[in-house]
């Protein structure tokens, strides 16, 4: 919903373990992201569901409205990528001219409200 990336849409994934919900699930974006908190491979630095963050009673719902969260809001501190989280950082709007571009090229057209 927010620049640099509120111009496309992006496809994720939720895999459920056989052990769901006593263990939690895990998110990939298959679209690509010029993004801190996800990794080349699409893998979400997602605190809500790592094991020592994770409570059975969370449902798949609350998991991506976190993630929609983090993705509209970069945070340098959730890394996998600590060239991209410098960049926020020491020059942002190199970051965001950077993101939007690879938003531009790389993400679905979003769907009509």
């Amino acid at each position: 919903n927010n620049p640099p990336y509120n111009t496309g849409a992006f496809r994720f994934e939720l895999t459920f373990s056989p052990n769901h919900p006593l263990e939690p699930p895990r998110a990939t974006l298959r679209t690509p992201i010029y993004h801190p908190s996800v990794d080349l491979a699409g893998r979400v630095c997602q605190p809500l569901t790592t094991p020592a963050h994770w409570e059975h009673t969370t449902r798949a719902i609350q998991v991506l409205q976190d993630l929609l969260l983090q993705l509209d809001s970069p945070d340098p501190r959730r890394v996998l990528r600590p060239d991209v989280a410098r960049q926020l950082q020491e020059r942002p709007e190199e970051f965001r001219r950077r993101a939007e571009e690879h938003t531009r090229l790389h993400a679905e057209p979003r769907p009509d409200p």
